[in-house]
């Protein structure tokens, strides 16, 4: 930034800074690396725990943790111009304070601080509810500059829970100015986040190591990082601010892009021992597996078209020297499982071993249960290993796998320990991938001993086309469309909240024929979590600024009292609970009893999603149903309709019919094609982790979102980049250190995701 700029950008308050620090280094880039509470930046170093809670470590984690909103707070009005201005409108002002006071309200006892405003055209009241610290920095004579949503109460005007700072501040942070907004954590303000973000840029910003080549940045247009780091967090205009994400987005796929390319490359020059597939061809084996199917359904069955083509591509995989990466991508009920079950045997019947890393204790013991049954008839042993096993257990299962005796293992996160050791792991196949990052999976990689073994991917997760030219082009992808012969659609219908007494007269009636019935309560919204007007100090942001962990609270608490409510309802029929704040053994626990029968009802959030496979669930019952995505419902959905009896979802919402929202369910309900609703859910979405990103097994992107048609053409021009700049061996040249050095150790670390040796 040069001298011109720095006068002109805002500092920091004084009423934000803590007491004295040690002075920074003088070096920036040692200040970059410089843990948050040592960074001798007395604003930045007072957010030590706050930032610990954030994930924040050092300056750098800082400096990136960009802004999740911007507030234009650029106009002042004078407040009898408010008058005309619709409830709910964000206006600023600047005003004198007449008086300022504390009162407690009656209604959950929390006290609120009021300031009585004026201008010289009108007058105005202030609120804020459950910050009497507010009371302290106020006082009657102050101008201040506010900024807030506005309310007409008894004639007269409210801000309700305003922005302000010091009419007089020469440098304007909160108000003023086009204001960014971002994640906080409890304790945290918004403010003091703010002036910390900006004496970091004063720090550190400017001297942030470009490490883009030259030639990359001058062909896409793409300003200076330091440049980008002050607009994306004090932007003057809403130009500079696009101009700076959209740097930043190109740089994550730009890394995105190298890591696949890079792995891809590596890979196809690595040697593996091919598997000798030729007693899995003899028929014995596909054999079993339909016969299983069969049992299951009640008659003959056989592998869908997917499934054998599947199959096919995994045969010639498994028989070639170079490694398999395939991802089985199949919708909710395709028969994944089925399919890394032969893979699983090839590798066993050619004497060697075959793993499976699935992401929770329970649906470990699913898989072990259903890969058994469907090797049964070819006389392969499976294996579990978890962290919940018996200490005996767990070690004669861990000898087992040493010695080779376990050809196939089932397992969680226990066979990524240092005391698994294969005798000849073969093949690893990991189920739900997107839950497991690319270290974990590369640790299970590790542990094969005769070159790198093949990898098999699955994921019930649709992504769409355009999307997965992006997620996975370092894969190998079969599809499964076609459901299993026998299975029935379930049907899907919207109701209202105040009409679903027939809803629960189906849960009783599916409950005496001894089927059972799921109910999702919906991520709350925001200020829900904030308790409405009686929020406490989660900073001086508006309703969408709560810390997540606030948020994931209220929703657990959300399920609770649904939990109370139906339990009541539906008496006496058994309502269990689940969440994400129980403990997962606890978690995992009431998952079995809903699936053994002890549970006829099970309340719960999206922790639903993906858990055992329980045939005799036959009702899925998703309140609030407009807050999903279309292909989070339709996994939802896919808990039921996994046995022989008719299946029901319902579709419970609040959405105006002809809205966004309300279209988005009639698309749920008029399909059971999971590829079909990942498409309509891409087109329909406008920002955000559409389907894939969250799901992708690839790191979370911070700026970049395939929801934007910019975006989409940005990482192919990235991925054209990444192919150029990478060896035969999917290494960086010489000419590009400083990349390489941001790849390994910068912020763009996180999204490579590739071998780290590859970028240094």
């Amino acid at each position: 930034m040069n001298a011109r700029n720095r006068a002109a950008a805002p500092r920091g308050s004084r009423s934000l800074r803590p007491g004295a620090a040690t002075a920074p280094p003088a070096d920036p880039a040692a200040v970059l690396a410089a843990p948050v509470g040592l960074s001798g930046i007395p604003q930045v170093a007072g957010l030590r725990r706050s930032a610990r809670r954030l994930g924040l470590d050092s300056v750098r984690d800082l400096l990136f943790h960009l802004p999740r909103r911007y507030d234009d707070l650029r106009e002042l009005r004078r407040l009898a111009e408010l008058r005309d201005l619709d409830d709910g409108t964000v206006a600023s002002a600047r005003v004198t304070v007449l008086d300022i006071g504390v009162q407690q309200t009656w209604r959950r006892r929390v006290q609120v601080v009021t300031a009585h405003l004026a201008d010289g055209s009108g007058f105005a009241t202030a609120t804020w509810f459950g910050r009497r610290f507010i009371e302290r920095r106020v006082k009657a004579g102050d101008e201040l500059l506010v900024s807030g949503r506005i309310k007409h109460r008894q004639g007269g005007i409210v801000f309700e829970g305003p922005e302000f700072q010091a009419a007089d501040a020469s440098n304007l942070l909160h108000v003023g100015r086009i204001v960014p907004v971002y994640r906080l954590t409890s304790g945290l303000t918004a403010n003091r986040l703010r002036g910390a973000m900006r004496a970091a840029l004063d720090a550190a910003g400017d001297a942030y190591p470009e490490y883009l080549p030259a030639e990359i940045a001058s062909d896409e247009g793409l300003p200076a990082i330091g440049e980008a780091l002050e607009a994306a967090h004090y932007p003057q205009t809403f130009e500079a601010r696009d101009a700076a994400l959209r740097r930043l987005a190109f740089d994550e796929l730009l890394a995105l892009q190298l890591g696949m390319v890079g792995r891809r490359r590596a890979r196809g020059r690595s040697i593996t021992t091919p598997v000798d597939v030729a007693d899995a061809d003899d028929g014995r084996v596909r054999a079993s597996i339909e016969a299983a199917i069969g049992h299951r359904l009640g008659h003959d069955a056989a592998l869908t078209t997917d499934q054998a083509q599947a199959i096919d591509e995994i045969r010639a995989d498994l028989a070639r020297a170079v490694p398999m990466l395939r991802l089985v991508q199949g919708d909710v009920g395709s028969g994944k499982t089925a399919v890394a079950a032969w893979a699983l045997a090839a590798a066993a019947l050619a004497g060697r071993q075959g793993a499976l890393l699935a992401p929770t204790d329970l649906l470990a013991r699913q898989h072990l249960e259903t890969v058994a049954g469907l090797l049964e008839e070819v006389g392969v042993p499976v294996v579990l290993l978890t962290g919940s096993l018996p200490a005996d257990a767990r070690r004669r299962a861990i000898e087992a796998i040493r010695t080779g005796q376990a050809q196939v293992v089932v397992g969680t996160h226990a066979l990524l320990q240092d005391a698994v050791a294969f005798e000849d792991l073969a093949l690893a196949v990991v189920d739900e991938q997107h839950r497991f990052g690319v270290e974990q999976r590369g640790a299970l990689e590790a542990k094969a001993r005769r070159g790198a073994p093949h990898v098999l991917l699955m994921t019930a997760t649709p992504i769409p086309r355009t999307l997965g030219q992006v997620l996975y082009a370092d894969l190998d992808v079969s599809t499964l469309r076609a459901a299993p012969t026998g299975r029935i659609p379930v049907r899907t219908g919207i109701r209202r909240p105040d009409d679903l007494d027939g809803t629960w007269d189906r849960v009783r009636e599916e409950a005496a024929a001894g089927r059972r019935s799921f109910v999702v309560v919906p991520r709350i919204g925001t200020q829900e979590a904030a308790g409405g007007e009686d929020a406490g100090d989660a900073g001086w942001a508006g309703d969408d600024d709560l810390p997540d962990e606030d948020v994931e609270t209220a929703w657990a608490a959300a399920a609770e009292a649904e939990h109370a409510r139906l339990g009541d309802l539906l008496a006496p029929l058994r309502v269990g609970l689940v969440h994400g704040r129980l403990k997962p053994a606890d978690r995992d626990a009431e998952m079995a009893r809903f699936r053994d029968g002890d549970v006829d009802v099970l309340v719960g959030t999206t922790v639903v999603e993906v858990g055992v496979d329980v045939p005799q669930a036959t009702m899925m019952v998703i309140e609030g149903a407009e807050r999903f995505g279309l292909a989070q419902l339709h996994q939802l959905r896919g808990r039921v309709g996994r046995g022989t009896d008719p299946s029901f979802c319902v579709l419970v919402t609040t959405a105006a019919e002809g809205s966004t929202e309300w279209e988005r369910l009639k698309a749920v309900a008029s399909t059971t094609d999971g590829f079909e609703l990942a498409e309509r859910d891409f087109e329909l979405r406008r920002e955000g982790d559409v389907l894939g990103l969250a799901q992708s097994g690839l790191p979370r992107l911070r700026v970049a979102t395939m929801s934007s048609l910019e975006h989409r053409e940005l990482a192919t021009h990235a991925r054209a980049w990444a192919e150029r700049r990478l060896d035969d061996t999917g290494r960086l040249a010489a000419r590009d250190e400083a990349l390489a050095g941001e790849l390994a150790n910068g912020w763009l670390a996180r999204v490579y995701a590739g071998d780290p040796a590859s970028a240094a």
